[in-house]
């Protein structure tokens, strides 16, 4: 296990993160420092005694800076919760270079230190003396920085292993430089120490956030090149040479595939229908078996429509531009029912503008003709048929009620009633599964030929059983690696698919990535719309969360309950929520 500790709040989700990807196998906590002294956890029968690492994240402030009134209010002049001695007498193994010998507080780095990827030289296009302006929108951006040469307030991390100190570094930072450049600054120091004790190095460098490909998006806008892009990731986040190409490369498609979408006047919309016919192992999103409810499914459609007549009104002056009714799995729904839903959908908004229909089909097992007819007859344009794998042995494992051979059955279905627009997603990291069980799923998903395959690296949420099946079975392998990465590429490529959205969840298998690839003009526009948090999303039903976006990197959120029975029962709360904002 590993503890941090932080003498500073608001760093707390950024460390961890950071954290975790070096230790994927590791359980981080974040504990304030006058509670280090709890008891340990314990240990599971057979399991290896391991001394506890710590890590001490100290923001301080001199006697000097404080009399001059600078530094941030928490700051102490010295992190009291490691004893002066402790470490003094051995040179820890990762030596550090003081910074006030390095412009701007930067350590200097060693060859072996520097991220692959990152190119000593800058490009020539680059004007000299940049850097240009950065757009006020990038998440993760480096703002300029100012002199720290005396500024007397920095930041100090420590990791060790009981008493032994296993390294060390320390920044120098302005008394007034802003928290988000004291965060990537801080981000950037955990990644460097890191990467020299451990030997290894992040696909994603220091990057935490979950949309890496607003920081391209956001240049892109400013005018900058691809060159200039890819070397500012390299240089500031540490990035590799394949996931900066890849992230670069999915903002310019972006940008192409949204052209002629009105995205800032407009607004998308979300279903959730909360039903599944069992839950996976590996699910943590707001579902419930649907035997638990099938008596309720109506009344719960009763709650839905009625918040449907209230949102439809509020946003009667502006455009729709897509729909996506997901889950759960809506094709729980009984054929009647579906009628109902997407019969008020259409009475209650206008859908002139409507760009993209997406409905969640999502389980091989709830697809039936009748289903599928109400889908095409109320204008669906694109449908999910998730397999999550090929591997029947995997399926049965994490709780999948269907077959290989019903997934065909459903796919085949669909394209012979005339969808022609259908997505498949599967999951790279299940419980047992490598590159030879991941190369029969893309080989019999390339037999189906899908118009889009959405790639998803396991994230093993606190929320789900798999958090709990993990502990259980310490011998099943959970593993993702660069070599599947590149081989699922490899396939959509073949078939004809190009990546075009992209995000990062934590805790995610291998610290790699969800990417979406589809043929041309299959793209998911929804997709994108929400992880580039570019447009305004009205959520309805339960556990859903409608996403205002007021301005730039200005958002709010209006939350409904998650559960099913308080969303029935409080249906009339849950319309106020977002009329006293809306209004």
């Amino acid at each position: 296990m590993i503890t941090i500790h932080l003498n500073r709040p608001g760093f707390a989700y950024e460390v961890h993160s950071l954290v975790k990807a070096f230790y994927p196998d590791q359980e981080v906590r974040v504990t304030d420092p006058v509670n280090a002294g709890g008891k340990a956890p314990e240990r599971a029968p057979g399991e290896e005694t391991q001394e506890p690492l710590k890590l001490v994240v100290s923001f301080f402030v001199s006697e000097e800076a404080q009399a001059a009134g600078g530094g941030p209010e928490v700051c102490r002049e010295r992190p009291q919760d490691i004893p002066e001695d402790r470490g003094a007498r051995e040179e820890p193994e990762v030596c550090r270079e003081r910074a006030q010998d390095t412009p701007e507080g930067r350590e200097p780095q060693k060859p072996q230190e520097v991220p692959e990827g990152r190119e000593p030289q800058k490009p020539q296009e680059v004007p000299e003396g940049r850097e240009p302006q950065k757009p006020q929108d990038i998440p993760e951006g480096r703002e300029p920085q100012k002199s720290r040469e005396a500024s007397g307030c920095g930041t100090s991390v420590r990791l060790l292993s009981g008493d032994r100190m296993l390294c060390q570094d320390e920044l120098r930072l302005a008394p007034d430089a802003p928290e988000k450049e004291i965060r990537d600054e801080l981000k950037r120091l955990l990644y460097r120490m890191f990467s020299a004790h451990l030997g290894r190095k992040l696909p994603w460098g220091s990057l935490t956030g979950i949309r890496p490909t607003r920081i391209p998006m956001g240049l892109l806008e400013q005018g900058w090149k691809n060159a200039q892009i890819a070397q500012y990731m390299r240089e500031n986040y540490y990035t590799s040479n394949e996931k900066t190409a890849l992230a670069v490369s999915i903002a310019n498609r972006e940008r192409h595939i949204l052209r002629d979408i009105h995205y800032k006047d407009g607004y998308s919309l979300y279903v959730g229908i909360p039903f599944c016919p069992s839950i996976c192992l590996y699910c943590s999103f707001s579902s419930s078996p649907l035997y638990l409810w099938k008596d309720r499914v109506d009344t719960y459609l009763d709650a839905l429509c009625k918040e449907i007549d209230y949102a439809s009104g509020a946003f009667a002056d502006r455009e729709l531009n897509t729909l996506y009714i997901g889950g759960g799995t809506p094709t729980t729904l009984e054929p009647y029912q579906l009628e109902r839903l997407l019969s008020k959908l259409e009475q209650s908004f206008s859908l002139g503008g409507l760009r993209e229909f997406t409905v969640e089909a999502g389980r091989p097992d709830s697809i039936t003709r009748e289903k599928l007819e109400v889908l095409k007859n109320h204008g669906v344009s694109r449908i999910s048929i998730n397999p999550q794998t090929m591997n029947q042995s995997t399926l049965d494992f994490i709780g999948r009620r269907h077959t290989v051979e019903e997934t065909v059955a459903a796919f085949g279905l669909a394209r012979s009633m005339g969808f022609d627009n259908i997505n498949m997603d599967l999951i790279v990291g299940l419980p047992g599964e490598g590159a030879p069980e991941v190369e029969h799923t893309m080989q019999e998903l390339s037999k189906l030929g899908p118009d889009s395959i959405t790639v998803h690296s396991l994230a093993v949420k606190r929320a789900s059983r798999l958090k709990l099946f993990r502990e259980e079975h310490r011998e099943m392998t959970m593993t993702n690696s660069q070599e599947i990465m590149e081989m699922t590429a490899r396939y959509t490529r073949e078939a004809g698919m190009f990546p075009y959205y992209l995000y990062r969840q934590k805790n995610m298998a291998g610290n790699f990535e969800n990417v979406g690839y589809a043929r041309e003009g299959k793209e998911g526009l929804y997709n994108i719309l929400i992880m580039e948090e570019l447009q305004t999303i009205l959520a309805l039903g339960a556990g859903a969360a409608t996403r205002l976006v007021l301005g730039q990197n200005r958002f709010e959120r209006i939350e409904n309950v998650k559960d099913i029975k308080n969303y029935i029962e409080r249906i009339d709360e849950m319309i106020e929520r977002k009329r006293s904002v809306l209004s």
